[in-house]
């Protein structure tokens, strides 16, 4: 049998360049291009790799000076929760807990009320009587902020959420609700007469009526917010 090995085995001992397996390229200098600088090159290549840094040094500084100087946020910067409210002082949410459902984080605690005549808190049946967001796991991502069916829960920009102790970055429903606007009239008091929660949900309600006003003065006289309301006529509120 002949010692002479075959086209066929000559291919595989063969590699892609060229050479045989097993056997290592020699390094060839000249594919690297000239090694040597010249006078110029030699003389600034001390601070050559300070080049970056210097350059920067004549930028303008773009650094943000928090918290001395504060910039504003983007308008749709996703910041601390708030519970919103219809223009008559009705809360707007309904306690369905779609935004605990939805927070991949649980960081939200909803525990829905029945709303009675005496005690109405926002339009419909039920309101939410517990409200809680753990500011220690919520990771802002505001996808209870799509979940929410009446626009009830939204973020602000505020960012500053810091605090001196864990439990105070729990927040409950009274650190989430939104402030009272001149012309509301506080809850709990019934619905606008003649309206039901569709009503609202359209926004058609513009402001407190008579007869929530009158429902208020009769049940709690000393309300600070009977002194700003503003009754909502069918051209706009007075």
């Amino acid at each position: 049998m002949s010692e002479e090995s075959s086209p066929r085995e000559e291919g595989k001992a063969v590699g892609r360049r060229g050479k045989r397996r097993g056997e290592v390229e020699k390094f060839d200098p000249a594919r690297l291009g000239p090694a040597e600088k010249g006078p110029v090159g030699k003389l600034f290549a001390p601070v050559a790799g300070f080049g970056v840094t210097i350059s920067s040094m004549f930028r303008p500084v773009v650094t943000e000076q928090y918290p001395f100087e504060k910039v504003p946020t983007q308008p749709r910067y996703h910041g601390r929760h708030q519970l919103n409210r219809y223009a008559d002082g009705l809360e707007k949410c309904i306690g369905c807990e779609l935004c605990a459902w939805a927070c991949p984080a649980d960081a939200i605690l909803v525990e829905a009320g029945d709303n009675t005549p005496e005690a109405q808190y926002s339009p419909g049946e039920r309101y939410g009587r517990v409200y809680q967001i753990n500011y220690l796991r919520c990771i802002f991502c505001g996808l209870c902020i799509e979940a929410c069916p009446t626009r009830a829960l939204t973020m602000t920009n505020e960012y500053e959420l810091a605090g001196p102790s864990r439990e105070g970055l729990i927040f409950e429903k009274q650190d989430l609700l939104a402030p009272m606007l001149e012309g509301m009239l506080a809850a709990p008091h019934p619905m606008a007469e003649g309206t039901d929660d569709d009503d609202y949900y359209r926004g058609e309600v513009g402001g407190p009526s008579e007869g929530q006003v009158e429902w208020v003065r009769e049940r709690r006289p000393s309300d600070p917010t009977l002194r700003t309301v503003r009754v909502a006529t069918s051209g706009g509120t007075k």
